[in-house]
């Protein structure tokens, strides 16, 4: 009886430790490490102020870069992330910055464009009131035994016309010559004839009268002394001279 009541109760605690390690659940595994995430991609920016000179003049490069380990920029070389310098280029010229990180290279570029600076104006000569009247107001030619304007003169008078309006102090006087031919007084007065239809010409441009003075010289003052049509051309002339004797 003792006995049979020994084996009972033993069989009843096997079966309790048994129950026991059936109903407990096993441990869930311990979740695994995330990698790391991957580096950032390097960024850059690289502009410059202003954006065009002339030549011999400066600019400023300005740059910023993050995520990077190394930083260049072409015609520099490395140059720090952040940071400004001057440039003073030849010529045009595009600036190319590459910035680069455990995450890759970016670039970046800026162009200066250099223009040629402008000549400086040769200065004027300082020339006199008569040399600029020498320089600029032409003389009037006239056919054989003629007084009256030529259609080819039209451009001469107009051109003295435009001078003598930009210079109204000068007072000056026209002078009639003539070539050999002919008798001293006949000359004369077609040398008067053609010094009147010079200023009469002038004064239809716009020229006060009270500028002008005009005399006759006749053949007595020739500017060439051959006798041959291509002198007797040259004296044929209403000649203008500066000031008023």
């Amino acid at each position: 009886m003792k006995k049979t009541m020994k084996w009972t109760l033993l069989t009843l605690a096997l079966g309790v430790v048994l129950v026991s390690a059936g109903c407990h659940k096993k441990s869930a595994p311990a979740p695994a490490t995330p990698p790391p995430p991957p580096p950032a991609a390097p960024r850059a920016t690289l502009t410059v102020s202003p954006e065009s000179i002339t030549s011999g003049g400066s600019a400023t490069l300005s740059w910023t870069s993050t995520d990077a380990t190394s930083v260049t920029i072409s015609g520099i070389g490395a140059v720090a992330s952040t940071g400004t310098q001057t440039v003073a280029p030849g010529t045009s010229t595009t600036y190319h910055l590459t910035a680069t990180g455990p995450g890759g290279s970016v670039d970046a570029t800026a162009r200066l464009t250099v223009t040629a600076a402008p000549m400086a104006a040769p200065m004027a000569p300082d020339y006199t009131e008569e040399q600029l009247f020498a320089q600029s107001v032409k003389d009037i030619y006239f056919d054989y035994d003629k007084y009256d304007l030529r259609a080819t003169d039209k451009a001469i008078i107009d051109a003295d016309a435009a001078f003598l309006k930009a210079h109204p102090s000068i007072r000056f006087t026209i002078e009639g010559h003539c070539d050999e031919r002919g008798s001293t007084d006949y000359n004369l007065a077609l040398g008067d004839q053609r010094a009147n239809a010079a200023r009469s010409a002038l004064v239809n441009a716009g020229i006060p009268a009270s500028q002008i003075r005009v005399i006759s010289y006749g053949k007595e003052k020739p500017f060439c002394t051959t006798s041959d049509e291509s002198c007797w051309q040259q004296n044929r002339r209403a000649h203008f001279v500066y000031g008023q004797k």
